[in-house]
């Protein structure tokens, strides 16, 4: 299987950066801001721009959680494997307070729709905001787009975007052994 990065080791603290900027640059009050990170693969992000985050702004970080989505997407009942959850942590309320939706790689859409029904079991925010490490363009199913993108992609439906954070952070193109038919 041959890999191609897209984000190297080199280039992925100047990707968190400039997602912090951006951020900071929109939210004057960012100790006001839920940051959610959606499980599994959001949260590795969602951590590592947090400690990005902390020394722009020491003391004024936002609260931090992780929310599973496994019951709340619309093919659980559809897929052969049976989903296992993983961990919610929400110690803070939604209730009224500006969001940010934090995930790795934005493909379908499906994922995020399913991170907006799970976050309204929390409350009611008065915004949602969508940041992702990777866009892959062209490929949506849901009519989502996110807010804060640290690259764009253009992949084919036979290829995988995989961001990996050990043994060094970097975002990899690879390609899958299922050449599924594009649809019409």
């Amino acid at each position: 299987m041959e890999e191609r990065i897209i984000v190297s080791e080199e280039r992925m603290p100047w990707l968190l950066e400039r997602l912090c900027f951006l951020f900071l640059e929109r939210h004057v009050h960012p100790e006001a801001v839920a940051v959610v990170a959606l499980q599994p693969r959001g949260v590795a992000f969602g951590r590592a721009w947090m400690r990005t985050l902390e020394r722009h702004i020491p003391g004024r970080l936002p609260d931090f959680g992780f929310l599973d989505i496994t019951f709340h997407r619309d093919d659980y009942r559809k897929r052969e494997e049976l989903g296992i959850p993983s961990e919610t942590h929400m110690p803070f309320i939604v209730e009224n307070r500006p969001v940010l939706l934090l995930d790795d790689v934005l493909y379908t859409g499906r994922s995020v729709r399913a991170g907006l029904d799970a976050i309204l079991s929390y409350g009611r925010p008065s915004s949602i905001e969508l940041m992702v490490l990777v866009e892959r363009r062209f490929s949506r199913e849901m009519p989502i787009q996110p807010d804060y993108v640290g690259e764009r992609v253009d992949a084919l439906s036979s290829e995988k975007v995989r961001v990996l954070w050990e043994p060094q952070p970097r975002v990899i193109l690879y390609q899958t052994m299922d050449l599924k038919k594009p649809p019409l």
